[in-house]
């Protein structure tokens, strides 16, 4: 029988969203019910997301639209992560963002300094760092622009290491690793990824929570990311089988998650079964 001790023990859990709570538009079966329940069970948690795309206000309005309960303190993207990321080892530092529009504001709102307006126009000839994101709004011009300030000695930052974005009907979407791959083989500047699985998402969270990242849960679909970033850190990992990761994959996998669920609603009654002392 499984130990629960440490998974019983999280009082902060890390919820990954596509794939994990939902694909797309779709919902999956039991989702907004564990999100809703986990206050009476005496845990916190913060949806956490390597989608750079959407600012966190904008994910605010998409869970709440979708049916989950969600306030400002309940989310952190890697945009936001990226933000910090900068004025910590780049302050004052010239960027230029190869992103979205909701990406742009994020950053402007961290008061970081970019030499590009929202769609990527720039009209300088060097810049300190390009930054990836995962972008839904890419034109060539983006590309062209990071390429050339990579090749002048910029530093390489990304949002996130994703290969795809999930998508219902088994489509996916090219995502920030698969750009960060093309720029990599124009320029041969491999990016430094912010997102998970790097340990900061969970340490930045401890430190805002003080919650110790052995009390801290990561939940999501992918081995590369989700779980990884858990295992990183210290933290306890649990792995859903309801997005990317088939079984063969986990049997394959160097490093096994703590836990493996079929979905959230799995994890849910387990977390209701301690409650209630089955």
């Amino acid at each position: 029988m499984t130990d629960l001790t440490a998974l019983l023990d999280c009082e902060l859990f890390l919820f990954d969203m596509d794939g994990t709570l939902y694909l797309g538009d779709e919902v999956y079966d039991g989702a907004i019910e564990l999100m809703e329940d986990l206050p009476r069970l005496g845990k916190r948690y913060i949806y956490l997301t390597n989608n750079s795309s959407r600012a966190g206000t904008d994910y605010i309005a998409r869970l709440r639209k979708l049916g989950f309960p969600c306030e400002a303190e309940n989310v952190f993207t890697s945009s936001m992560a990226c933000g910090q990321y900068l004025n910590q080892t780049h302050p004052g530092a010239s960027v230029y963002l190869a992103g979205t529009r909701a990406f742009y504001r994020e950053l402007v709102d961290f008061g970081i300094d970019l030499v590009n307006d929202e769609r990527g126009h720039t009209d300088v000839d060097t810049v300190d760092v390009v930054v990836q994101g995962f972008d839904t709004e890419l034109v060539y011009e983006k590309l062209d622009r990071a390429c050339h300030f990579l090749r002048r000695g910029a530093a390489f930052v990304a949002a996130n290491p994703d290969w795809v974005c999930p998508m219902p009907a088994g489509e996916v979407l090219p995502d920030c690793g698969s750009i960060c791959a093309l720029l990599t083989a124009s320029t041969g500047v491999e990016p430094f990824y912010i997102g998970k699985p790097n340990r900061a998402m969970i340490d930045v969270i401890a430190q805002m929570t003080g919650v110790a990242n052995e009390r801290i849960c990561a939940v999501g679909d992918r081995l590369y990311t989700d779980i990884a970033v858990a295992q990183n850190a210290g933290s306890v990992s649990v792995l859903v089988l309801s997005g990317e990761t088939t079984r063969q994959m986990v049997d394959e996998a160097e490093r096994q998650p703590d836990y493996i669920f079929a979905d959230v609603a799995g994890l849910h009654e387990v977390l209701k079964g301690a409650s209630s002392g089955c």
